[in-house]
Parts: structure tokens; sequence; C-alpha cells
């Protein structure tokens, strides 16, 4: 990766010609072996870090004025501060542990920055000056390259949100996860559109009925006429086939004899609307020892408009069949439920996913949980949230 960097970015090809010891780590430009001076004047060294903005798949730049480095504070010859590098302490997540960033600086020259080229020597310039003058043998040109980058090799497109967040240790928690997505209609298809942007390994998604017209009304995505009346695990593998790896939707529906299709799941998604099968699939999930979430609505129209509730509901390992028994959700079939008649409700199936999706994210340990909420219910009437908590 760092080679093909280098061929695609004339900046970062001088900074490895002329002998900086490069690196990539999760969209950072890491330059190792960089000379310091202690606060006692003993020569150290540290590690200079800058994020990589990418522009498209092979050109990046540098957006702003500021580094990180991995070391103690550079001290000059008199053994005061290397002046002007104004920051403080901070940490961001990299992926190899020998490069551990303790700070950032800031310093920028009146005309900016051109590119890495004219930052990286300008920030060596003032960290290693001191050093070098000090120690002559010292010198940050090592030729010592490390072309290994940890990619982000479930997406097939960089992805710069989660380096610009500074969230890769966060992002990198749900690496293991195969999650399984047993429905891909309405809220069935928000709960993909979330998880096809989450680094989990990989991602099944089963649903048996055919792409119409209405389906298009409360899925997110591009209208394509050409969908129609194809599967809608084809649509959806289509949608996302460029975005990740490990997608693998299938034109099947789940129940009680679906065991292989279901190995290897670590957590699973129930969207389906049929109390019957709802019934089945918990009875699969829970004999293969599989943590699910199931979402639901429930909504009417007695006073005109339609009015209910989006449900969110966490089924673990050891208390599936305790919540079970509490009939949060429908397990018979309802002929008179509103929302099998008004599927134009898309707004109702992004929040519905979207709580369901913070369930399991909570769960995992990307979002704090205060709660230990495992039953969500929002009421459209309030706007309000209600939740179920473990003991």
């Amino acid at each position: 990766m760092l080679i093909e960097l280098a061929s695609h970015n004339d900046d970062i090809r001088r900074l490895l010609e002329k002998g900086y010891a490069l690196r990539v780590d999760t969209l950072h430009l890491v330059v190792r072996d960089i000379p310091y001076l202690d606060h006692e004047g003993v020569l150290q060294t540290g590690s200079i870090v800058a994020k990589l903005v990418p522009v498209d798949e092979h050109h990046f730049v540098q957006d702003d004025h500021q580094v990180y480095f991995a070391g103690s504070a550079p001290y000059g010859l008199e053994g005061q501060p290397v002046p002007n590098l104004a920051g403080g302490a901070t940490t961001i997540p990299l992926s190899h542990d020998d490069v551990v960033v303790q700070r950032s600086f800031s310093n920028k020259p009146a005309t900016g920055f051109a590119n890495f080229f004219d930052k990286i020597e300008h920030y060596v310039a003032l960290i290693s000056g001191p050093a070098i003058e000090r120690f002559p043998q010292a010198t940050p040109l090592t030729f010592r390259v490390d072309p290994d980058i940890v990619p982000d090799s479930v997406f097939k497109v960089h992805d710069s949100l989660t380096s610009r967040a500074e969230i890769a240790d966060l992002a990198n928690v749900f690496v293991d996860d195969v999650i399984a997505i047993i429905g891909l209609g309405g809220t069935g298809s928000y709960v993909l559109d979330f998880m096809v942007k989450t680094r989990v390994k990989e991602i099944r998604g089963f649903d048996g009925d055919l792409f119409y017209p209405h389906n298009a009304f409360r899925s997110p995505g591009a209208l394509d006429i050409e969908d129609w009346k194809k599967s809608k695990a084809s649509v959806a593998e289509r949608r996302y086939a460029n975005f990740r790896h490990g997608l693998s939707m299938r034109q099947v529906y789940i129940d009680a004899s679906s065991t292989a299709e279901l190995q290897g799941v670590t957590c699973a998604f129930v969207c389906v609307d049929k109390g019957s099968a709802r019934a089945a699939i918990f009875d699969l999930l829970t004999g293969m020892g599989i943590p699910f979430i199931d979402v639901g609505m429930g909504l009417n129209r007695k006073q005109g408009p339609l009015a209910g509730t989006l449900r969110a509901t966490y089924f673990s390992v050891e208390k599936a069949a305790e919540v079970r028994a509490m009939n949060l959700a429908e397990t018979v079939d309802d002929p008179d439920n509103a929302y099998r008649q008004n599927v134009q409700i898309a707004e109702l199936n992004a929040i519905n996913a979207a709580l369901a999706v913070m369930l399991y994210k909570q769960r995992r340990g990307f979002y704090v949980d205060d709660s230990s909420a495992y039953h969500l219910l929002m009421d459209t009437t309030t706007l309000r949230i209600m939740s179920e908590r473990d003991a």
C-alpha cells in the first residue's frame, strides 16, 4: 500500500525517496525515527503522524497544519521546550503498537503547507534540529520502509470517516462479528444500510420476497426500475457490492430448519412483520445460542393520522427465554395491523432500524451504555423513547 500510495502521490514519493521511515496506518502517514532531545538533553527518537485525507481511491491530501507526535516533549539546546509548538496531550488509535501518540503539535507557516513533503520537512526541522546539531550522527533519514498497512479489508473504499473522527479503536470492536439480517424489507433494508458501513466481518441477508415498487418507498438507495420483480436479496447485493466485502444476500425464508444458514452468526437482526414467522425464528436463534434484536411497529388510524409505537428488543443468550416470556414481540399473526397496509413510512423504518443498530453497538462497546436497556419503545405521537432495563 505504501509503495502504491507513493506511485500516485508525488509528495509522499519524495518523502520516501529522501529516506524518511514511512508507514501507513489506518489512514495516517507515520514518519518514524525522528530524533529529538528530551528535557535532560538526551537523544531520543519519536514518530510524526499526519492524517491522510483521500480525495479518490489513489490520491491523498493533507487538510490542516497539525501533526501528532509519539514521544515526549522535544527540547532545544538551551534545555527549554522547542518554542512555537502549540497543541497538547492527546492520543489517537493506531493499529501498530510500536507507535503510541502522546501529543499534538500546531505550527502554521504564513503560507500554509502545499503538501505532505512540505509539512513533514517543516516539523522535522523544528523537532529534530536541536538533536541533529548536538548529535551530528542523528538523522531522520533512515530509509527504514515498512510497506505494511493495516487495511480496511472489509471495505472496498477508504474508511476516511473513521480516521477523521479518530475512532478506529471503537470501529474495530466489530471486526470479528458475523451479522444476520432476517428480512430485507423496510426496516431490514435500513439495518443493512447501516451495517454495511460497520466493520463487521460478514453480513448475511435473508429474504424470500421479490422487490416491488412499494418497496422502493420504504428502503434506502437510488431507484432502478430494473429492480422490479427481482428478489430483494439480489437488489440488496447489487446496491452494496461495490462498498464492501463479506456480503451475502440470499433469496430464502429463515425458518426452524435454517440451521446451516445461520452457522457462525454472532448476532442477528429479526426484521419480519409476521408473528408466526417471528416465533419460528426466535426458536431457531435461541436454540443455536445466537443473541438477536427484534424490531416491530404497532400502528393505527384511530385518530385519522397514523399513530403508534416502534420497538427494538434485545434477546441475549443468557436471558432470551426470560425476555421472550414477557411477550414484548408479537409471535402470532395479527390481520388488523395497519403496518401491513400502509407501507410508505420510510422514516419509521429508518428510526426503527437505528434503534436496533444502536442497541447492538451499545452491547458491543461502541456507545456508552449507562442503562443496559434491552427493550426500547418509541411513541410516534410524542417522539419519546421508553426503555426496559436489565435488573
